[in-house]
């Protein structure tokens, strides 16, 4: 095990495993090292809370990163300690805060941001994984499904941030992380106002690109975010002709698709102005598909202006190039209505006999040619509060009001003395009946104080409405939707539906409570529950 005070390494192998927490915030390669007198010992606990359990490596910025477990939920975390606290620290302190306002599944969490002057540290989520950077330099360029999945989640992400008005700042390989279970997250964001969202967005390029190419299209350097003395390999500069220009990635590499080329070159481009980041994650959603869903690559991209009166895409409309139909799958198409035509207009005697079908709806047809389900608000025909470890069972009212359509009326907890339900419960939560299987879009659910922790659960049957009953419910209710929410704000959305699987049963499954705004304890109110689908 490296020691807190030995040389800085990228991380640490568990069992043939990668563990990795990211790489840390840029700093020039003459930033100075930081002060680590007096660091930290393995069992040390920080905060009455934090043990410290492994160090893991030293980051960019010099600060150390340690391997730990919060005692008090009994979940590991990692923990960036920096020497010393106080003004020195404040920007890592800001940046921690700020980012434990934006929830999201594909931004790290962070859970403490502590200053005690001879030293600061930031408690947040730990990821078991690699980086993008670690990844593509072991495995190779990606292929292009892959590709545009992670670039769908960092746009997701960066949405997130943009909408709150803060930038992330610190976009690059290394700070792009990929979990075992193949989550995909963001990590070390800035506040030191030495960006902006459209750097954001082309860092996004950027990251595109190296996922295609495995080349840093930003010039060859120790990747942003690595200092000269940290060890780390630096990432060769892309492909460039004599003016200095950057070889597109299908000239880098065969076998990417025109959309997908198009977008990245577009989004390194000075002289496109960049779509907004909440448009460029719909698209890039759209192009997210399954990798054996290969009806977009042989055609390549058709690039268009919107004709008058029709509706232009969200890139078309933000200046980019947009894929909208092969060139060969408009020519079938003409080709098909040109030879009916002739079939039709070309003989007199050989005309249709019976009338032509005509549709009865104008919804788009499905894949069986019946009109495709319009997702709408679904009706929940009941609900109820599951409390299995509850003797009392004194919380089980007004549990009706979490579907009256009214947000400012809702079923709410006791308050507790701990966030965990004072440690004698695991959870509790609201059951919903759907009243029949449905193709389920999302859950949204509104909640009365931001800093719960929250989870959605699927499962076949009902139970009796007793302290048995409902711990036969949590037991059999097996099935996770999405990602479990640490830390959720006002709003939290669970749209991890299987498409292929029709739900009835739900069970949106509390776990931690948020600190109440006033009067002391813990306590959770649940507003609003609505849920979409077909």
């Amino acid at each position: 095990m490296p020691s807190s005070t030995g040389p800085s390494i990228d991380t640490i192998t568990e069992g043939g495993r990668v563990t990795q927490v990211g790489e840390g915030q840029e700093a020039e390669e003459t930033a100075p090292p930081v002060m680590t007198f007096g660091a930290p010992t393995a069992g040390e606990v920080l905060a009455e809370r934090y043990e410290l359990v492994e160090h893991i490596n030293n980051d960019s910025a010099g600060r150390l990163v340690w391997r730990g477990v919060d005692v008090v939920l009994r979940r590991p975390v990692a923990v960036v300690l920096r020497y010393p606290g106080g003004d020195s620290a404040t920007e890592m302190l800001q940046a921690a805060v700020a980012a434990s306002r934006v929830i999201h599944p594909n931004l790290v969490g962070v859970y403490d941001a502590i200053d005690e002057a001879d030293r600061a540290y930031v408690v947040r989520e730990w990821v078991d994984g690699q980086s993008l950077r670690e990844l593509v330099t072991a495995d190779g360029p990606l292929d292009p499904a892959r590709a545009t999945a992670i670039g769908n989640a960092v746009a997701s992400a960066l949405a997130a941030v943009h909408a709150t008005g803060m930038v992330h700042g610190n976009l690059h390989p290394g700070t792009v992380m990929i979990s075992d279970d193949g989550r995909v997250v963001l990590a070390d964001a800035r506040t030191d106002g030495a960006d902006s969202q459209e750097n954001d967005l082309r860092a996004v390029g950027g990251v595109l690109y190296f996922a295609l190419t495995g080349h840093w299209p930003h010039g060859e350097a120790p990747l942003h975010g690595a200092t000269a003395g940290h060890g780390r390999a630096a990432i060769p500069d892309a492909v460039r002709d004599a003016s200095g220009t950057i070889a597109a990635p299908r000239q880098v590499r065969a076998g990417v698709p025109a959309y997908l080329d198009d977008l990245t070159m577009d989004l390194l481009d000075p002289e496109i102005a960049p779509p907004s980041s909440d448009v460029l994650a719909a698209e890039l959603s759209r192009l997210d598909v399954p990798a054996d869903e290969h009806y977009l690559e042989p055609t390549g991209p058709l690039r268009f202006t919107a004709e008058t009166g029709e509706e232009p895409s969200p890139l078309a409309a933000a200046g980019g190039r947009k894929v909208a139909l092969g060139i060969a799958g408009i020519l079938a198409v003409a080709l098909v209505g040109l030879l009916v035509g002739i079939s039709l207009l070309g003989d007199d005697k050989k005309q249709p006999t019976e009338p032509v079908a005509r549709p009865t709806s104008s919804a788009p047809a499905g894949n069986d040619g019946s009109p495709a389900s319009t997702v709408r608000k679904l009706n929940i025909q009941d609900v109820r509060i599951i409390d299995p470890d509850s003797r009392k069972r004194d919380e089980l009212s007004g549990v009706e009001k979490v579907i009256d359509g009214n947000e400012d009326e809702g079923w709410a907890t006791d308050t507790y003395n701990s966030a965990d339900f004072s440690r004698y419960k695991k959870g509790m939560g609201v059951w919903i009946d759907l009243g029949e299987e449905h193709t389920v879009k999302s859950l949204q659910a509104v909640l009365s104080t931001p800093g719960a922790s929250v989870q959605l659960l699927a499962g076949k049957a009902d139970f009796p409405s007793s302290s048995s009953g409902d711990k036969q419910l949590v037991t059999s209710y097996a099935t996770p939707i999405g990602q479990p929410v640490e830390h959720a704000g006002l709003t939290v959305t669970f749209d991890g539906f299987n498409p292929e699987q029709k739900y009835r049963y739900l069970l949106f499954w509390i776990t931690e409570l948020p600190k109440k705004d006033s009067g002391g304890g813990w306590k959770l109110g649940v507003q609003e529950i609505t849920v979409q689908g077909s």
